[in-house]
């Protein structure tokens, strides 16, 4: 009658525990301490059966071996932090027949498995088993010191005997579980006996090539130990070719004409490989260093054409507007063919997304003649992704500035850093400091990335780094480049780059044919002042691929084109409702609330500061999310309002018995900087003596606590946001009277621009208070 049994399973991975001895083992998972804990609530017994598949967390039936052991847990020691150790001291084989589990544990329902044939019968074989174990463990590496003892003792028991060498053999995993799986002894003997004499064969070969290498040797050659042994395990194993791969990498590295320190390391390196184990890690790690030596483009350039007109004309082609960002890369090129080498100051282009500044850089590539890569800083923290990582481990690297001179394949390419000024540091190192030796013109020529480990000359290499705001940029890396600015677009810009490269381009893209669809001038503007608030032209690409697509969808179902002509109403039919309003100067007019200019990453934008009062005991209030600069001048424009009460007419009493509240819409953005300063005055003045500021009219300055207003940054921005808003006036420091010819003559002709020295000149032009201060 079969001895089945329901008990509490652990499901092993890359082990075999055959019932015998003891085996000690670490409980780390929670499932195996819940089937740890049902054995221990019983009698202490556990089922253990090997995983097919080491990487499956929860086996069905099919996912384990049909025989494992029943185990006897003899020992259970809990240890810090939740963890056990036990000893299990295997019983009999077992079946598996049926897998469930309950209450969180799994179960097993086995049989108990007896071993088939009489000792008697075995005899024989038996005895031959453990004369040969006992020779074969005696010389193998993996037989331990009583492993004759044990033989001796199991020579009696066929189970044991054969459990005890499968034990001692270093046999692998599945071998293992064959052995346990076999139930036949006479079988499973002569299993042993096979693996036995493969092993033996193996241990004959090794003693054959050890004594061959050891007689070939005298005193004097005693230092090619190394290589000599590997040739007489290739002539063993009929291996050969890789003196041929020596010589082939040797050619490869003359052919590189590579610097001399380099060759000389690379031709080290092969001469190590020779004496190598080719299946051993550090032969791998080896050969990929030499690959990587071989492979960079040392001396290999792209062929250069220095031709300022078409370099012009190839900008002028590529870009609409922005003829001062043209110009000053035209005169940086002309510089570069006068010059005669490369060695100068980094271009670095600044301006708000959807500008075209990597795009220019693919101009400047495309004129030269040169191949671009690009390599994207926003978010790197860790130093070794520029100069790479050290070899003291398998799977270091080179730095990304050498993996993409691999790329290029050649040593002069145009190298774009995108978003320089997006850098983080962490306690990986620095990345911004790493970049210093890359773009210093006086030492980038002996460049050295930790993984190469010798010096890679990048004066060839035109970087042209880019970047949304230029106070980000570390100061000294900031010190090696040369800033070129480049702007927000204008309103007839944007109508003439949509018609001459965005709809175009879009039109190729879905499949539609030029006389399809028509896109006038009013429609695109309609298009931009309602659909996009931007500086580039990336929202108004997407949109005009929007309107594109509902055009194929037209046309991919044979039906007539509903909008053949996107006009206004075309246009909000297929996008929907409007989503910006330029209605700024159209709000009524309110004591308190006064118009500011932005400066930001992604471009200028208008923002409301809004003031109120209410009684209380003179406290000042702030919300907006703002930052330590805008809250510095809130504080300052009070002091300021509070030292010239009188002069404008205002109760000091007020400031005792009156609370402010100063407020900036969209709270959840945060808001910092200067430049608000004057808006922040304009707007406690305008409450405290309840008169309102026009609409129309918008500013921007920093204040002092004598009443100068100073100059501010991002003019153009700010005036071309205020523009698009529907501002009409805009108030602007006198300082700042030399970057407004930078604004097209088409947007100033439709504004009106007051500039201001001092307090009482903004006063006078938003509240009409005529007074000295």
């Amino acid at each position: 009658m079969s001895d089945i049994r329901i008990l509490p399973l652990v499901p092993l991975k890359n082990t075999v525990i055959f019932p015998i001895l003891a085996y000690p083992v670490s409980v780390v998972k929670e499932r195996t301490v819940r089937a740890v804990d049902a054995a221990l609530a019983e009698i202490g017994e556990l089922a253990v059966f090997a995983l097919k598949d080491a990487e499956v967390e929860q086996p069905i039936l099919e996912e384990l071996y049909e025989i494992g052991s029943m185990v006897r847990i003899v020992k259970n020691v809990r240890l810090p932090g939740g963890k056990r150790s036990v000893i299990l001291e295997g019983e009999q084989r077992i079946r598996l027949l049926e897998l469930f589990e309950e209450d969180g544990v799994l179960l097993g329902k086995v049989e108990v498995v007896e071993p088939q044939n009489q000792e008697e019968v075995l005899f024989e074989k038996r005895d031959k088993l453990r004369r040969l174990a006992e020779q074969v463990l005696a010389e193998s590496p993996t037989g331990s010191a009583e492993v004759g003892f044990l033989l001796r003792k199991a020579s009696g028991d066929s189970n044991r005997l054969t459990d005890i060498i499968a034990m001692q053999l270093g046999l692998s995993m599945l071998e293992k579980q064959e052995v346990l799986s076999t139930l036949d002894l006479g079988e499973r003997i002569d299993l042993l006996l096979g693996m036995l004499n493969k092993e033996q064969h193996l241990l004959s070969i090794k003693d054959k090539i050890e004594n061959k290498v050891r007689g070939d040797l005298d005193k004097a050659q005693r230092d090619f130990l190394l290589r000599e042994q590997m040739k007489a395990i290739q002539m063993e194993l009929n291996e050969s070719g890789e003196e041929d791969e020596l010589e082939t990498l040797k050619a490869k590295v003359e052919k590189a004409n590579m610097p001399e320190e380099a060759e000389k390391i690379a031709l080290r390196e092969i001469d190590r490989l020779g004496r190598m184990n080719a299946s051993s890690a550090e032969y791998t790690v080896a050969r990929t260093y030499i690959d990587w030596l071989v492979d960079v483009p040392w001396s290999v350039s792209s062929e250069e054409r220095l031709d300022i007109k078409e370099a012009k004309a190839i900008l002028d082609a590529d870009h609409f507007g922005l003829e001062k960002v043209k110009k000053r890369i035209v005169e940086f090129l002309a510089v570069r063919k006068l010059k005669g080498d490369l060695k100068g100051p980094i271009v670095c282009l600044v301006g708000p997304p959807g500008v075209g500044k990597t795009s220019l850089a693919k101009s400047v590539a495309r004129s030269l003649g040169r191949e671009m890569v690009r390599m994207s800083l926003g978010g790197m923290r860790d130093e070794s992704e520029i100069r790479g990582h050290r070899r003291t481990y398998i799977g270091s690297m080179p730095g990304k500035v050498i993996k993409l001179l691999k790329r290029a394949g050649t040593n002069n390419p145009v190298f774009v850093l995108d978003e320089i000024d997006k850098l983080g540091s962490n306690h990986r190192g620095d990345p911004s400091s790493a970049l210093l030796e890359v773009l210093d013109p006086e030492q980038n020529d002996t460049f050295v990335d930790h993984y190469m480990d010798v010096p890679f000359d990048l004066s060839k290499v035109l970087f042209i780094a880019t970047a949304n705001q230029i106070s980000s940029i570390p100061g000294p890396l900031r010190d090696r480049m040369e800033v070129i600015e480049v702007s927000s677009y204008t309103m007839n810009e944007k109508v003439e780059i949509a018609k001459q490269y965005i709809i175009p381009e879009q039109l190729e893209e879905h499949g539609i044919g030029n006389d399809i669809v028509f896109f006038p001038d009013d429609g695109l503007q309609f298009l931009i002042e309602s659909y996009t608030r931007e500086s580039g032209v990336r929202g108004l690409k997407r949109e005009i691929a929007a309107l594109c697509r509902s055009v194929a969808t037209d046309v991919a179902m044979e039906e007539p084109v509903e909008h053949p002509e996107m006009t206004p109403q075309a246009i909000e039919a297929v996008r929907g409702p409007i989503k910006f309003f330029n209605d700024v100067a159209q709000r009524k007019a309110r004591a308190g609330v006064v118009t500011g200019l932005a400066w930001t990453a992604v471009g200028g934008d208008i923002l409301f500061i809004e003031a109120a009062k209410m009684p209380g005991k003179g406290g000042l209030k702030l919300s907006g999310s703002l930052g330590d600069v805008m809250k510095e001048s809130s504080s300052v424009a009070l002091s300021f309002v509070r030292s010239i009460a009188s002069q404008i007419g205002i109760d000091s009493t007020v400031f005792e018995e009156t609370d402010i509240h100063v407020h900036v819409p969209s709270g959840a953005i945060p808001k910092d900087g200067p430049s608000a300063g004057v808006t922040m005055l304009t707007a406690l003045v305008s409450v405290l003596l309840d008169k309102p500021v026009a609409t129309s009219l918008a500013m921007t300055g920093e204040i002092t606590l004598r009443g100068e207003v100073l100059a501010v940054g991002g003019i153009k921005e700010k005036v071309l946001a205020a523009h698009r808003a529907g501002i009409r006036t805009i108030l602007l420091p006198a300082k700042n009277r030399k970057d407004v010819p930078e604004i097209p003559d088409s947007i100033l002709s439709e504004l009106t621009i007051e500039y201001c020295e001092t307090m009482s000149e903004v006063l006078k032009v938003a509240l009409g208070l005529d007074t000295t201060l």
